[in-house]
């Protein structure tokens, strides 16, 4: 009878501890890679010296494996038959830089480990295949479900046609995000403040409704943390009634905005303001959620970052379109106020949106509750 491998003595294997460290270069790419997926790369010799580093640049940029290679290059390392370690499948198809599973060949390495199949239907197991008619020894599934999480957004994009959707939400503990007149600045402390940033840097567009833009008038950025790039500024505005000098349209970089069926008059406004409009008319005069969905994964958005009121939090919730739910809870009591969500009364307690922890943590004086749809 054969003996069971003991997954402690798999998780201390060198593949496991290079890829974890192929997995620290691809974080790297947050922020940057977008749309492209994040993307650590690490060319190890048969001695476990590391030969070469890197990770995905930005779009058009070189990829993981042809930085590691000009790293490699660089320090005067010979890479022909080293084991290269990759967080993702080698792609195979000339986008807007060449296959670098042929990178990978003429450089001669003799060994590719890594964590998954790239999903994107150009590549899906052909940048493997092909390595190995080259004659290279492939490995897969090593960190498996730690690269695909950094690349969750990437996964969803590629294989539901929509964005990952992230609501974040900061409350009190009795679940308040703000006083009766709409108060809400602060609820939660400045750590969680700027870990929020951080979250919104991981997103490629950053989305919110016209009412929060008109009571908050937010910037909808990045600012807290260093970020290489700014995500797509996305207002759900079914009528146009956002008003053209809110901070969200001032600030550099794109916006756009999702109507229903906005007046013509005010259709022509914003356009004449160089504010690009999609309409995507919906039920009982609303923006259609799913269409703005299905069209943001057209635009190469692989994860969304939703930061509205309790109607779009509400609406979001009832057609079940989120993915995971950021919660930064306070440790105060504010009694009556704003909820989270709005999409209620359930006639009965079946009917709840059941989630399950992914992941909770304290951040300064606060906790960070990361939580996802139970089925």
């Amino acid at each position: 009878m054969t003996t069971p491998p003991n997954p402690a003595d798999l998780a201390a294997h060198p593949h496991h501890r290079w890829m974890r460290e192929a997995l620290a270069l691809a974080e790297q790419a947050i922020g940057l890679s977008e749309p492209n997926p994040r993307v650590g790369c690490l060319i190890v010799a048969d001695d476990g010296t590391v030969l070469g580093r890197g990770h995905t640049q930005q779009a058009g940029g070189p990829h993981a494996e042809v930085m590691a290679l000009r790293d490699a290059a660089a320090h005067g390392h010979p890479v022909r038959g080293a084991t290269v370690i990759v967080t993702l499948e080698p792609c195979a198809h000339h986008g807007r830089t060449p296959p670098c599973c042929d990178a990978l060949a003429q450089a001669g390495v003799g060994r590719v480990v890594m964590a998954l199949e790239d999903p994107n239907p150009l590549v899906a197991g052909q940048g493997a295949a092909r390595l190995r008619a080259a004659g290279i020894e492939v490995i897969a599934g090593i960190e498996a479900d730690a690269a695909r999480e950094l690349n969750i957004g990437f996964f969803s994009r590629m294989q539901r046609q929509r964005p990952w959707v992230r609501l974040k939400v900061a409350a009190s503990l009795d679940g308040r995000t703000a006083l009766p007149d709409g108060t809400s600045q602060w609820i939660t402390g400045e750590a969680a403040r700027t870990d929020g940033h951080a979250w919104r840097r991981r997103a490629g567009a950053l989305l919110t409704g016209v009412g929060t833009l008109v009571h908050d008038d937010p910037r909808l950025d990045v600012r807290l943390v260093a970020t290489a790039r700014q995500p797509l500024r996305v207002v759900l505005d079914s009528n146009l009634a956002a008003p053209l000098g809110a901070r969200v349209f001032q600030s550099a970089g794109s916006a756009l905005v999702y109507a229903a069926q906005p007046d013509a008059e005010r259709l022509a406004t914003f356009t004449a303001h160089g504010i690009e409009v999609v309409q995507a008319a919906g039920a009982h005069g609303r923006v259609d959620l799913a269409a703005v969905l299905a069209d943001l994964a057209q635009r190469g958005i692989n994860e969304l970052h939703v930061e509205a009121g309790a109607q779009l939090n509400g609406a979001l919730v009832r057609e079940r379109l989120v993915d995971e739910y950021l919660i930064y809870l306070a440790p105060k009591l504010l009694g009556p106020g704003l909820d989270m969500a709005a999409f209620g009364p359930l006639a009965e307690l079946s009917q709840a949106a059941e989630l399950r922890f992914h992941r909770i943590e304290r951040v300064g004086d606060d906790l960070r509750i990361l939580a996802r749809p139970a089925a």
